[in-house]
């Protein structure tokens, strides 16, 4: 697919020869000038919606499920409801104010460490008064200008290195929901294809169907590809579930499949189609509970990790997602960028004050810059339909992991296309960028990815004599990394456990 280069070529009022602005709308998001419509805009947030309704869903499985150290669990209905409330609410508002086609949501990962790592030492208020408390940091660090700074000290090889990773870890995210690669049942392989080596059951047909559908669209520059292929995969689904009867993917006590079904959403005409919300979580936070509950210096360690993790993995996210889009300007940054940080920090301490955990600029925003979404205006249709999940939640429970998951193995496909502008033939700049691409599929980790990345950076680059070629802020960087990798002997040193 060829993306527009936007604004590679520009004069001072913007990029050769755009078109001058058909009306407000037009105007305010900058929609001529960066070379898309609004049908375009509207298409892709469509597409980013359907890849990432899953949080919906999936959110409270974990964040509704999981019991505090009291023993309280917050509930399934309660948690989906906030979930789509705040990803509505912060997505609008990015599209608003930050004018990108970059969708927020509950972070995946950052939730898990919230539920399993931090809720099972305090209650859910305290736990989530600390994500609050981490998204205000966040916040302090983006008007102080320091979130930018650091985004722009970091070398372009390395720039390109988080897309290529970050295209590779949306792949496997891809490929694992759909269940095409899984956990190896056994022997030394960590990973196997799909069922005991086997792809075994209809879901994993229409996901090879439907990879394979999306993939030609592509290639014949179909517009509309990824939203084309979703929905005709969903029907798809819909029509072989109503025949076959698959339903959801089950295993015994062991572990053992016995059931090839759906992996998440069972694709079928729900019983209803209107759910009230249950907004009873809301303002549901202790800010500075979890201080009272664990050792002061625990406490201060949780709040770190979350706060290295939200901040590099919405910094990958943006820069990828920018790239792949064609946004940034020649030095590779992107124009604005203090708008859509500082959105994405008050999203963090919204997600905790609206108990469902972090949020954060989602990779999958990748979808809908792929099938063209150049702007805010993206952004905007993209919250609408989750204020249309708030209370349609059975109809997003309609498309399956299998349909939605072949969009992020193409849009990943497209972003591996950045590997080109890394100079491989230097040693000392090729093994950051490949430990950034292959750290971050491999630990399920932007943030993981990106601090593999800068720490070898600057040991390789002052190794070769050229420190002084490395920004302080990298330096700085790099070390706060080292702590975020060390943080369990850390944490045993200070006697905190």
């Amino acid at each position: 697919m060829t993306l527009p280069n936007y604004p590679g070529n520009t004069t001072s009022a913007g990029p050769v020869g755009a078109p001058p602005p058909r009306n407000g709308l037009d105007r305010y998001f900058e929609i001529s000038r960066r070379g898309s419509t609004v049908a375009r805009e509207i298409r892709g947030g469509v597409v980013t919606f359907m890849t990432m309704a899953y949080i919906v869903v999936l959110n409270p499985f974990i964040i509704g499920t999981t019991p505090d150290a009291d023993g309280l669990v917050l509930g399934i209905p309660q948690v989906a409801a906030v979930t789509a409330l705040v990803a509505a609410v912060m997505t609008i508002l990015m599209g608003v104010i930050g004018k990108y086609p970059f969708a927020i949501a509950t972070g995946l990962g950052i939730n898990a460490l919230v539920a399993f790592g931090i809720a099972s030492q305090m209650s859910w208020p305290d736990a989530m008064g600390l994500v609050v408390l981490e998204g205000l940091v966040i916040t302090l660090l983006v008007l102080t200008g320091l979130r930018t700074a650091i985004m722009r000290a970091i070398p372009q090889p390395l720039k390109a290195a988080i897309g290529v990773g970050i295209g590779l870890f949306l792949a496997f995210i891809g490929l694992v929901d759909a269940g095409f690669v899984r956990r190896s049942d056994a022997g030394p392989v960590p990973v196997q294809l799909g069922y005991g080596g086997l792809l075994r059951g209809w879901p994993l047909l229409i996901f090879c169907l439907g990879l394979l559908l999306m993939g030609v669209l592509v290639a014949k520059k179909v517009r509309g590809a990824i939203l084309i292929g979703i929905v005709a995969t969903t029907v798809l689904a819909i029509i072989v579930e109503a025949i076959a009867e698959i339903g959801p993917a089950a295993t015994d006590a062991n572990g053992v499949v016995t059931r090839f079904g759906w992996q998440l959403n069972t694709p079928q005409v729900p019983d209803e189609v209107v759910r009230s919300p249950d907004l009873g979580l809301l303002g549901n936070f202790s800010l500075f509970g979890g201080f009272d509950r664990v050792a002061v210096v625990t406490a201060l360690l949780l709040v770190f990790t979350l706060l290295l993790t939200d901040f590099f993995d919405t910094m990958g996210t943006v820069v990828a997602v920018g790239a792949e889009g064609g946004l940034l300007d020649k030095q590779g940054q992107l124009p604005g960028i203090q708008r859509v940080l500082l959105v994405d920090s008050l999203a963090a301490a919204a997600g905790g004050a609206a108990s469902s955990s972090s949020n954060t600029t989602y990779i999958e925003s990748a979808a809908g810059v792929g099938d063209g979404a150049r702007t805010g205006l993206a952004s905007v249709v993209t919250g609408l339909l989750f204020v249309v999940a708030l209370f349609f939640t059975p109809l997003v429970e309609i498309v399956p992991f299998e349909a939605a998951t072949a969009a992020l193995v193409v849009v990943g496909a497209l972003m591996i296309t950045q590997i080109r502008l890394i100079d491989l033939s230097d040693f000392s700049v090729a093994l950051p960028a490949f430990l950034t691409i292959a750290v971050m599929p491999f630990t399920f980790s932007i943030a993981n990815g990106i601090g593999a990345g800068f720490v070898s950076w600057v040991v390789l680059r002052a190794a070769a004599g050229r420190a002084r070629e490395i920004h302080p802020l990298l330096w700085v960087t790099s070390a706060l990394f080292v702590v975020y990798f060390a943080i369990d002997p850390v944490s045993d040193l200070l006697g905190v456990g």
